[in-house]
């Protein structure tokens, strides 16, 4: 929907004596002759939903005449009079004062933020914190008038004077339910779980105003979860029924760690809550069931993959974290050095053949396919992909899940897609021969393909096509080059510990016994990384460009030791030696090195 761009002006005028309009103005959204500039914002704003098509003509004239009676602004008696949808209505303000809009239905507000405003105030001036970046000095905040600027000044009332603001609008009604409904749910697991025993709770719950009987704690316990999942960085959350208690536990930069066991009576109500929420069926607890939840959390979009499995104790959840924010990284932040920056390039800018990522589940390779699209992907360029699920929409590409749900395999959907005249074709997964055959079949016919495929190395990806069928030949010539990955957790910068490699690591590193001293660093623990030693991770890679040497022994069928002789000769760098790279620029430990790939054994 495109919306002219007027001048920001205020939300809408309340005390405007409209002026009789004529028919032909109203319908046109003009103020007519004599309009006083008072109300030129009332008339911007019809002329606004007029042009977007969501209102008419007459029905801006019926609005104007309950305005003229009641002295209320425009834009609320038009949702109340059922001519518009709140949410048409934020997106046309939201363009006309130039700031992003957010749907308050679908987003939870991080509790440090709310923490920051008092709810009395909150509710006065219809303002909702969402997101506190305390590095940034950055609040999030929505409201419904960006331009209020008596509520924005006593906002500022209320945080440090170096604090900056990040305004969203958002729908009127949906922020006052909002403050009230998010407000009430402030707080900790801890007090959610005392009130739920019928304990005593801490202040912020047993104050009246912020009490809210109408929520039930079970919904305001998961979405606590979430929002505690989401702001501690994990990836995937686990609920695990045990025979005596439930145990919860969050994956962190590739690691399980528990952090609840709750009781197990806790447990059904909580999977039901899960299961609506992913619009699964609440009455099916035999069967393993997959469903989707989207949301917001932090003001920023989310989406939640469910999986249910029924075990010994009870239906085991585990819900998948996908933050369209983290999972778009530019091809200039992967890491890659310098050399492999330019393989990478090399590789890219051939135009057709068959470009494989290699790793086994949850090493980054769709992140590193996302990255790779969104820097090929112009307006010049059909980018199309098959995705089991989309994981990221990304705009311009056209996107295709398949699965059970559209009766579409990736061999079927590789033949469709080729009949949509693309460019560029991903394929999520080769699983299968036909799979396999068909992405080729498609490099041949003069696309570029990118693909994932489950092999240990970028070298031994190679024979693993041809041990599910793909013939030499037709894979000589075709495949532009292999791109092998893992993920390392990084060190924490502020609480690393230096060290001087000794003997044994200096062998693991493939450093020379006699060469100089060689710093590296092993994690410690601080508050920052909440004593982990590690925050964050990074990519290692091995990338193998196919040149015509290679393509020579790949039609020959050459053993894999004999194609890592060759690649090597051209420079080509495994996951160890990229590995032991970022252990001596200070990224990662020896010890996660060590965790991820197999290292030199020491001698006996």
């Amino acid at each position: 929907m495109n919306i002219p761009h007027l001048p920001p002006l205020a939300f809408l005028p309340t005390d405007a004596a409209a002026a009789p309009e004529t028919p032909a103005a109203a319908a046109r959204g003009q103020a007519p002759a004599g309009e006083s500039a008072s109300t030129a914002g009332t008339w911007r704003i019809g002329e606004q939903l007029c042009a977007a098509g969501l209102i008419g003509g007459d029905q801006l004239r019926i609005a104007l005449h309950e305005q003229r009676q009641h002295h209320r602004p425009l834009g609320r008696l038009l949702v109340e009079l059922g001519f518009v949808q709140e949410s048409a209505l934020r997106d046309v303000l939201a363009a006309r004062v130039g700031r992003p809009c957010v749907d308050l239905a679908v987003t939870l507000p991080a509790a440090d933020a709310l923490a920051l405003l008092p709810h009395e105030a909150a509710r006065r001036h219809r303002l909702l914190p969402l997101h506190y970046d305390a590095p940034g000095r950055l609040l999030t905040v929505a409201l419904a008038d960006a331009n209020d600027i008596v509520a924005i000044d006593r906002l500022r009332a209320h945080l440090a004077a170096d604090m900056r603001l990040d305004l969203r609008v958002a729908g009127e009604s949906e922020l006052v339910q909002a403050i009230e409904h998010h407000y009430g749910q402030a707080g900790s697991v801890d007090d959610l779980l005392r009130e739920m025993d019928g304990g005593a709770s801490s202040p912020a719950l047993t104050h009246p105003a912020l009490t809210r009987h109408d929520v039930p704690p079970v919904v305001r316990l998961v979405d606590a979860l979430i929002a505690d999942a989401v702001a501690q960085g994990a990836s995937d959350v686990h609920f695990e029924p045990e025979a005596g208690f439930l145990r919860i536990r969050y994956r962190i930069d590739g690691l399980l760690h528990q952090v609840r066991a709750l009781h197990r009576s806790r447990w059904p109500e909580m999977a039901v809550r899960l299961k609506v929420m992913a619009g699964l069926d609440i009455a099916e607890t035999r069967s393993p069931q997959d469903g989707r939840i989207g949301l917001g959390v932090g003001g920023r979009p989310i989406d939640l993959r469910v999986a249910t499995q029924p075990t010994l104790h009870g239906e085991n959840i585990v819900l998948r974290i996908l933050d369209r924010q983290k999972g778009i990284v530019p091809l200039h932040a992967l890491g890659l050095a310098a050399d492999q920056r330019t393989t990478l390039e090399r590789m890219l800018a051939r135009p057709e053949g068959l470009i494989l990522v290699t790793g086994p589940t949850g090493s980054g390779k769709t992140t590193t396919l996302y990255s790779v699209l969104s820097h090929l992907n112009t307006e010049e360029v059909n980018i199309m992909t098959l995705e089991d699920p989309v994981e990221y929409p990304l705009p311009l590409i056209r996107q295709t899940a398949v699965g059970e749900a559209s009766r579409l395999d990736f061999a079927g959907g590789v033949r469709a897609l080729l009949r949509q005249d693309p460019d560029i074709i991903l394929v999520g997964e080769i699983r299968d021969a036909d799979t396999a055959e068909m992405a080729i079949r498609a490099a041949l016919t003069g696309h570029q393909v990118f693909a994932t495929l489950h092999a240990g190395s970028a070298v031994s990806a190679i024979p693993r096509l041809m041990d599910i069928g793909i013939r030499p030949e037709l894979l000589a010539g075709n495949l532009i080059g292999i791109l092998a990955q893992r993920l390392v957790r990084r060190l924490c910068p502020q609480c690393r510990e230096p060290h001087v490699a000794d003997t044994d690591e200096r062998r693991k590193l493939g450093l020379p016994a006699d060469g100089p001293a060689a710093l590296i660093h092993h994690a410690a623990g601080c508050a920052a990384c909440n004593f982990r030693g590690y925050r964050g991770r990074s990519a290692i890679m091995e990338l193998l460009c196919i040149d015509p040497a290679l393509d020579e022994l790949v039609a020959r069928h050459a053993s894999p030791q004999a194609l890592l002789e060759q690649a090597r000769r051209g420079g080509f760098q495994t996951l160890a030696e990229d590995g032991a790279r970022r252990v001596l620029d200070g990224t990662t430990s020896l010890q996660e090195l060590g965790r991820v790939v197999a290292l030199r054994t020491p001698a006996a």
